[in-house]
């Protein structure tokens, strides 16, 4: 089916594990994304709602994406939005590989079958200069209470390990951390608990969007922090509020697994875009 029209400005909606977006495919058009734009599709009760939106755009590889969050900040890395886009892409070409490039480099896109899509995230920024922090300091154990681990996927990471993950308020916990002075750019926020040594149950802050139903580049960062804690192994299960992925951090990288949903197509009205202001 395809997405274009005359009048308006067509997208895709997408989720990843309840992880949702609005997808823009300006390979063919040109596409402005201006902030008023974004803030007004972000709103679910007077645009459509997301936590994140994606722009495709041509580039050296199969395609170039970028992410923008719901506030209208500009997210190097969105790993479930990637995954969601790879689909869409392989189903488009019928090809099992692609090559995307994003402000985090290029991200490696395969069919896993069974209708999973896996995508390389890249290898994991620990040194506190790349996440970044504020100041020179181990980033394993944060001088933050609770000693949270500190990781950087192309974006920032804060990934407390507590007793029981469901029993913390993160709508209160997460704002906390999110503009700690420690992280400049602000940061996301991961409460997770062991389950077993291949498997946690995490849950998310999202930097510029609040609480999620999943997160892929959190997800990334909670395994290597995981990993390097020995809590686990480099090979995890991750539940979600919205669902399982599979984390493998490789020597190429940090792989992440789990299933997409494209739910559908629709177009924003030119009465709607004369009327963002």
């Amino acid at each position: 089916m395809s997405m274009r029209s005359d009048t308006g400005l067509p997208f895709m909606k997408m989720h990843g594990l309840g992880n949702d977006f609005v997808v823009l495919d300006a390979r063919a058009r040109d596409v402005d994304v201006l902030p008023a734009l974004i803030l007004a599709v972000a709103d679910r009760r007077m645009g459509v709602g997301f936590d994140q939106l994606a722009v495709i755009s041509n580039g050296a590889a199969d395609a170039h994406l970028t992410f923008y969050n719901s506030d209208g900040t500009e997210s190097a890395a969105c790993g479930n939005a990637t995954r969601c886009i790879a689909r869409f892409l392989m189903d488009e070409t019928g090809r099992e590989r692609l090559h995307l490039t994003t402000a985090r480099g290029v991200l490696h896109a395969v069919d896993a079958g069974e209708g999973l899509t896996s995508v390389n995230m890249g290898q994991p920024q620990l040194d506190w200069r790349d996440i970044p922090l504020a100041e020179e300091m181990d980033t394993l154990e944060l001088p933050i209470e609770g000693g949270p681990t500190a990781t950087g996927m192309g974006n920032p990471h804060c990934s407390f390990f507590v007793e029981d993950s469901e029993a913390i308020p993160l709508e209160q916990f997460g704002p906390r951390y999110e503009h700690h002075p420690l992280y400049p750019e602000r940061t996301n926020v991961q409460v997770a608990s062991l389950i077993s040594k291949d498997h946690l149950r995490m849950r998310v802050w999202e930097r510029g969007v609040g609480v999620t139903l999943a997160s892929g580049s959190s997800s990334c960062a909670v395994a290597v922090s995981a990993a390097r804690r020995g809590l686990t192994g480099r090979k995890v299960r991750i539940d979600l509020d919205g669902g399982t992925l599979h984390v493998d951090w490789r020597e190429d990288g940090v792989w992440m697994t789990g299933e997409t949903m494209h739910v559908f197509d629709g177009v924003l009205t030119d009465a709607f875009l004369e009327g963002i202001g």
